[in-house]
């Protein structure tokens, strides 16, 4: 019998709808894709290059199940020169990706009814994973009309003796806002473990981003390789934990996973090493994407309130329209053939809102958002 944290644990509904994309263009239809957050760059040549070499040099053989100390190294010199912030390569731990990660780190640091406190609108997963271990996630709302701002003054409503972790994202999926420095530290100040999802660091435009570090050690960083690097497929991500937490985190990752790729990971030592000149290259494209798609929803009458600074996402207010995401989604790609993501997969406050990605070529984002005015219009 299928036991119960597997039927409960939700779908995620971005990978649905792509799924089902993809199912229709197997059958020889076109399709546009603004549900996905995947950059359609292909990863740099320095990094293939590093990943080749260390095939070549027969590097593939298991590694530290914390990672390759060459990574950690070139993980905590990455921190220090763009943040400042110190941190020991023993406080790091290489991961097959940041999902695994998050798992290690709940893992470790909550028990069954323990707390944690995230944003509404979050990242899909996070109460998912929370609640599969068996702990409680506390929504915090955050408004369209504040920028999607968390507010310090609610989180701290919130925090019981059962708490164990306040999340943070910034630049946030599915909004597309950074956090507020002064709020940031404030949210710091609460005696709380911060845990800080910076995976969209290095993809920000105009503001600054800030590491959670450098206003607390008291805090766990999850980041990767994905985002800003175009290596979603390589599976490659870490996490920066305080160090009574790494022992422990260290022994799930060698019952669970044992180690991250170990090719792999000389190609992550590349990333940070080597190729910043493309993570400039795609930033600057992928921020004349997000000045484009911007003004054009607001052309077509999809509420921006705020523009997004970071990230690859736009969150369209369809409530005029449909307060039903999912159906308008699902029927958009249907009748429109645009993949676009619902507002409900990000939370119950973000109903209402359609999630557009613009890591997709400026001629598709063109020719997916006509079709997708054309069907407003004979909705109207």
């Amino acid at each position: 019998m299928v036991t119960r944290r597997a039927s409960e644990i939700p779908a995620f509904i971005v990978m649905d709808v792509l799924e089902k994309a993809q199912e229709m263009q197997r059958n020889g239809e076109d399709i546009i894709h603004l549900e996905v957050g995947e950059p359609d760059f292909d990863t740099p040549d320095c990094i293939n290059e590093a990943c080749f070499r260390a095939i070549r040099e027969g590097k593939t053989h298991y590694t530290h199940s914390l990672g390759l100390i060459e990574l950690r190294e070139a993980i905590t010199e990455h921190y220090h020169s763009k943040y400042g912030v110190r941190v020991s390569p023993d406080q790091v731990i290489v991961t097959s990706g940041t999902s695994p990660a998050m798992l290690l780190l709940f893992s470790a640091l909550i028990e069954k009814g323990d707390e944690i406190i995230i944003s509404d609108p979050h990242y899909a997963c996070y109460p998912n994973f929370v609640s599969f271990l068996e702990g409680v996630p506390v929504k915090v709302k955050v408004n369209e009309k504040e920028g999607f701002q968390y507010t310090p003054e609610e989180i701290k409503k919130r925090i019981t003796k059962n708490t164990k972790g306040i999340m943070i994202n910034s630049p946030s999926n599915p909004t597309g806002n950074i956090l507020d420095t002064s709020r940031m530290e404030t949210i710091a100040s609460f005696g709380v473990p911060v845990i800080s999802d910076e995976i969209y660091h290095g993809l920000v435009y105009g503001d600054e981003e800030h590491s959670i570090l450098e206003f607390t050690d008291n805090a766990f960083v999850l980041n990767g390789f994905s985002k800003a690097y175009a290596m979603t497929g390589w599976r490659l991500g870490y996490l920066i934990a305080p160090k009574e937490y790494v022992r422990p985190i260290q022994k799930i990752q060698q019952n669970l996973f044992i180690s991250a790729n170990s090719f792999v990971q000389w190609a992550g030592v590349a990333a940070l090493r080597e190729a910043g000149d493309d993570v400039i290259r795609m930033r600057n494209i992928f921020n004349e994407r997000r000045q484009f798609i911007t003004a054009r929803l607001r052309k077509m009458g999809l509420g921006i309130a705020v523009e997004p600074t970071g990230a690859f996402y736009i969150l369209g207010n369809i409530k005029h329209y449909e307060k039903d995401s999912y159906t308008m989604a699902f029927d958009i790609l249907k009748e429109a053939k645009v993949g676009v993501t619902p507002g409900i997969d990000f939370g119950e406050n973000c109903e209402g809102y359609l999630r557009f990605s613009y890591a997709n070529s400026l001629q598709n984002i063109t020719e997916g958002l006509n079709r997708i005015e054309t069907y407003l219009k004979g909705i109207e």
